[in-house]
């Protein structure tokens, strides 16, 4: 009894093999048989391996920006049209830190208005911002033209025209301000 062989050879194999043939040196290599050694297994573990140091990566940074929390600063005017601001800064243990400006007199009166700069370009309601580093905050901010003075406020202290004073909790300082009506900025 004669046992034919038959080819084990799949259809798809050998058309393949026809179809895609590199030729290096005389040497016919079938592209279908040679094995690159990456599996899609390893295309996608490799992926989400990346994209899962990238996202804590992302994430703890914007933790380590974030875990203090922003300078709150309260702008208020009594009814006699007197400013203030009071600062705070929970994290850093600053509260109640007023600055009033006596002699200074805002257009506006009965006016309360807290701002936590968590991010750049927010207006104050007087004086001007002229620098903001929020980059970790509470970063630092700078205010000119407010009735006369620059303050800067700073996590290690605050100057007031260009004098240092380390934090203080609980008090009040007096900044003489000028006897000028201050228009309100436009937004």
């Amino acid at each position: 009894m004669d046992v034919i062989a038959a080819s084990t050879t799949p259809k798809a194999q050998v058309e393949c093999e026809q179809a895609f043939t590199l030729t290096s040196g005389g040497v016919r290599q079938s592209l279908c048989a040679m094995n690159s050694g990456i599996s899609w297994r390893g295309v996608l573990a490799t992926f989400l391996a990346v994209a899962a140091a990238y996202f804590l990566v992302f994430y703890g940074l914007e933790y380590w920006r974030h875990r203090k929390g922003p300078w709150e600063i309260t702008f208020s005017v009594d009814g006699e049209g007197n400013p203030s601001i009071v600062i705070d800064q929970p994290k850093l243990s600053i509260s109640s830190v007023e600055l009033l400006f006596p002699g200074a007199k805002w257009s506006k009166s009965n006016l309360t208005e807290h701002i936590a700069f968590d991010r750049p370009r927010k207006q104050a309601p007087f004086g001007k911002v002229v620098y903001e580093d929020l980059t970790v905050l509470p970063g630092v901010i700078t205010f000119s033209n407010l009735f006369g003075h620059v303050i800067e406020i700073f996590p290690r202290a605050f100057s007031i025209d260009r004098k240092e004073y380390l934090w203080k909790s609980e008090i009040t300082l007096e900044l003489p301000g000028t006897n000028k009506l201050v228009e309100p900025n436009s937004h």
